[in-house]
C-alpha cells in the first residue's frame, strides 16, 4: 500500500494538531516487530493522528522505520523530529445505529435556589432528571404529561 501524499498546508495543520499529543506507541530495542505494527495500525484506526516514540539512537534506522510504517500502513508521514514520529491516516466514518423506540436518557441539571434574604450566595443543587420527567421554573421535578389526543381527532376513528 502506498503512503498518502499531503499538501504542505495539510501537513502543517496535522503537525499543529499533533503538538499536544502524547506518544501512544513506543518502539523498543527489538525494533519494528509485527506486534508493534499491529498496535500502530490499531492506534491509527482509533485516533487517526498519532505520535510514536522510538528508543533508538540511530537516526538513519528511525528514518527507515518512519518510511516503512508510512508505506505498510497506508499512512501519511507528518513529522519526524528527534525520536518522535507523527503519522496520520483518515478515519473511517462510523455508522450511527438509530434506535427508533429509544427514549431520552437521564441528564444532570444544576438548580440555583436563591435566598429570601438578599446578601447570601444561592444554593446549588445537582438534580438528575429522567427521560420521562421535566424541570419546572421553580426547580421542581415533575413527570412529563402524556401526549393528549385532540377531541376532534378522536371522533374521526
Amino acid at each position: 500500500m502506498p503512503q498518502i501524499q499531503l499538501t504542505p498546508t495539510e501537513r502543517r495543520e496535522h503537525r499543529a494538531n499533533a503538538h499536544h499529543l502524547d506518544p501512544v506507541v513506543m518502539i523498543g530495542g527489538d525494533g519494528l516487530t509485527p506486534g508493534v505494527q499491529k498496535e500502530i495500525d490499531a492506534a491509527l484506526n482509533a485516533h487517526g493522528l498519532i505520535k510514536v516514540r522510538v528508543f533508538n539512537d540511530d537516526r538513519a534506522a528511525r528514518d527507515e522505520m518512519y518510511q516503512q510504517l508510512a508505506d505498510t500502513l497506508n499512512a501519511a508521514p507528518i513529522q519526524h523530529i528527534g525520536k518522535l514520529l507523527v503519522l496520520w491516516r483518515p478515519q473511517a466514518e462510523k455508522a450511527k445505529q438509530v434506535d427508533e423506540g429509544r427514549m431520552p436518557g437521564p441528564r444532570d441539571v444544576k438548580v440555583l435556589k436563591y435566598s429570601t434574604r438578599g446578601g447570601q450566595k444561592p444554593e446549588v443543587k445537582q438534580i438528575r432528571v429522567l427521560g420521562n420527567q421535566r424541570l419546572t421554573a421553580g426547580g421542581q421535578v415533575k413527570r412529563a404529561k402524556p401526549k393528549m389526543k385532540s377531541v376532534k381527532k378522536g371522533h374521526n376513528d
